[in-house]
């Protein structure tokens, strides 16, 4: 997360300056966030980390009640894709779930390693232009960073594939938040 010194630095050069771009970015992100832990709790509820996913679904749906009333206050359109978002958010979090408590949690590493440094990358973009949006930036970011944390503590690095699973997973993020920029 970024100190106060850190947001008065001047914007980066050739960086955009879209916050429209990043509401929608966050709130598709935070959509599919939710259709992971969907598809995990749908295959993990009555297990051992059931309640930990349960509790970390609840954050991430309060967030994104959070990013859809700063969507409709600014009037900016979400992504078109979000009816893919829900099945490859469901197949996803269902997919890992399948394949066993820890790699559910590998999953949500891999997603929150992306979404750390991508909401870092935004409050340093925003500084302290937009007061609103940077709070909430960094309100959903440490969250996020929780949710790694407990992951990491639920033992996601010891699925069998860790560093191959991450590796896609991780790619799959970065894409979509390169489609969700403009689509």
């Amino acid at each position: 997360m970024l100190n106060q010194t850190d947001r008065l630095k001047p914007r980066l050069p050739g960086r955009r300056n879209n916050t429209e771009e990043m509401i929608r970015v966050d709130q598709a992100g935070e959509y599919g966030a939710v259709q992971i832990y969907r598809g995990q709790i749908a295959v993990l509820s009555n297990r051992a980390s059931g309640a930990t996913i349960a509790h970390m679904a609840r954050q991430e749906e309060e967030h994104l009640v959070k990013f859809d009333a700063l969507m409709n206050a600014r009037q900016v359109r979400p992504t078109a894709l979000s009816p893919f978002w829900h099945m490859a958010g469901f197949a996803l979090g269902a997919g890992t779930a399948l394949m066993g408590e820890k790699a559910a949690m590998a999953c949500t590493v891999a997603i929150e390693e992306v979404i750390e440094e991508h909401y870092n990358e935004q409050a340093e973009e925003l500084g302290v232009r937009d007061p609103e949006l940077s709070a909430l930036i960094e309100e959903c970011c440490a969250d996020e960073v929780a949710h790694k944390e407990t992951a990491l503590e639920h033992g996601a690095q010891e699925t069998p594939g860790y560093g191959l699973m991450s590796a896609l997973i991780k790619a799959g993020a970065k894409t979509a938040i390169r489609i969700a920029r403009k689509i």
